[in-house]
């Protein structure tokens, strides 16, 4: 029987980093929630991602289709028509896609009022760059080598 290797992300030479990475990207994870409602032009793609350059949508495309996450259909015609879907591979990113844009949505108001309170405390004093376990050891460190 074959058996799979233990595929890990954490791990830096790990090939499922580059996937994790690809999905993670913001254009990526947009691209898909737009397709996730079905077969789209490359205008409407990115009409729906407001805010991607043509340049970085025809990437993206290009990079979801060779990884076997969209499927490109150009049709015979004038003028030329160009639709993507996503493939059943690509249908397996709706549902945590989905949730995670639902999460950023539902949660907007919280995340600012906690960047907020982290600026503000920013501002009133300077931020430790070591928890203080390591700052005592840090200090203790310098003063026997002093």
């Amino acid at each position: 029987m074959d058996e799979q290797p233990p595929w890990n992300v954490m791990v830096a030479t790990c090939p499922s980093r580059t996937s994790l990475a690809r999905i993670a990207n913001k254009w990526t994870a947009m691209t898909l929630i737009a397709l996730s409602e079905g077969r789209l032009r490359f205008g409407e793609i990115r009409k729906a991602v407001d805010g991607i350059s043509g340049k970085v949508l025809a990437e993206t495309l290009r990079d979801l289709e060779r990884d076997g996450i969209v499927s490109r259909t150009a049709y015979d015609q004038m003028p030329p028509r160009v639709e993507y879907e996503l493939t059943p591979l690509g249908q397996t990113l709706r549902e945590p896609l989905t949730a995670l844009g639902r999460w950023a949505e539902n949660h907007i108001v919280e995340v600012e009022s906690a960047r907020a309170a982290y600026d503000e405390d920013s501002l009133t004093r300077s931020r430790p760059i070591m928890n203080r376990e390591a700052s005592a050891d840090h200090l203790a460190w310098l003063s026997a080598h002093s």
